[in-house]
């Protein structure tokens, strides 16, 4: 456990990047191998849109780093938060560390932005996307990816996370973000097996179907017991899915980006 959070507290960030473009590879060569819809939807343009926004989410998280390194930090020499009080033994600290920051900084936020409507509205870009896969996993607008910071932060300062869990943490969120959102499929049985304690494709999918109140369910990212605790946890057959959201279903909507940056302020 030494070895693994001596790691995380000085991570470098080639190594971020390398876990992040190394998931992103992985699901992708298996969105081929193993789809679970095959039409033909212009794959390469597709990911071009989701690559600039997963661009955009890289530069804001970049520029906004140093307040989320001060904020663990100060949470520490303060013996401020959460986990500085239990004075838990390291794995313990990594097991109840995980969990609620998935709670706090995923799953809340993400529950709040289906709930206050100027969130929403920035969150809407993730949800317009007619053609979900491994790609969709960071189509977030700039604002939607401040408004997560903001969300991480606040949890991280909340819970005393040490520097060394937010970096383990952040790392898994993005690994479970591309495969939760991958087209590829997973045998029933095995996803049972995952959706016991993970968020899985087949759980997460149904949260992209266009209408209610499918779309506000399933808003966990790497741990699926916050939705079974707090009952937004729904199933759907994914073979019935029909993606994006019921009031930007035209082509516009989700093609340009452009427009799709300009949606929180109604220019589309």
């Amino acid at each position: 456990m030494e070895a693994i959070t001596a790691y995380f507290e000085t991570i470098p960030s080639s190594h971020r990047t390398l876990i992040l473009v190394g998931g992103l590879t992985l699901f992708w060569l298996l969105e081929s191998a193993v789809p679970l819809f095959t039409s033909e939807y212009g794959k390469w343009r597709h990911a071009g849109i989701n690559f600039f926004f997963t661009l955009t989410t890289i530069v804001v998280n970049f520029l906004l780093a140093f307040i989320l390194v001060k904020g663990s930090d100060w949470a520490v020499d303060h013996n401020f938060g959460v986990l500085q009080w239990l004075d838990l033994p390291l794995w313990a600290m990594a097991m109840a560390g995980l969990l609620l920051l998935d709670l706090l900084g995923a799953y809340l936020a993400h529950w709040t932005e289906h709930r206050v409507p100027l969130f929403w509205r920035f969150h809407l870009v993730h949800h317009t996307d007619q053609n979900v896969d491994t790609t969709t996993a960071n189509r977030h607008h700039p604002g939607e990816s401040v408004i997560r910071f903001a969300f991480t932060t606040a949890a991280v300062v909340v819970l005393g996370a040490p520097i060394w869990l937010v970096f383990l943490y952040q790392s898994l969120s993005v690994i479970l973000s591309q495969f939760n959102h991958a087209n590829i499929t997973v045998p029933s049985r095995l996803d049972r097996a995952l959706r016991t304690v993970f968020v899985t494709p087949d759980m997460h999918r149904v949260h992209h179907h266009y209408v209610l109140p499918y779309t506000d369910s399933n808003y966990g990212n790497i741990f699926s017991v916050w939705d079974r605790l707090f009952g937004t946890y729904s199933e759907l057959d994914n073979r019935e899915l029909r993606y994006g959201v019921d009031t930007h279903m035209d082509e516009r909507h989700h093609s340009s980006i452009r427009g799709m940056l300009g949606i929180p302020f109604g220019s589309e």
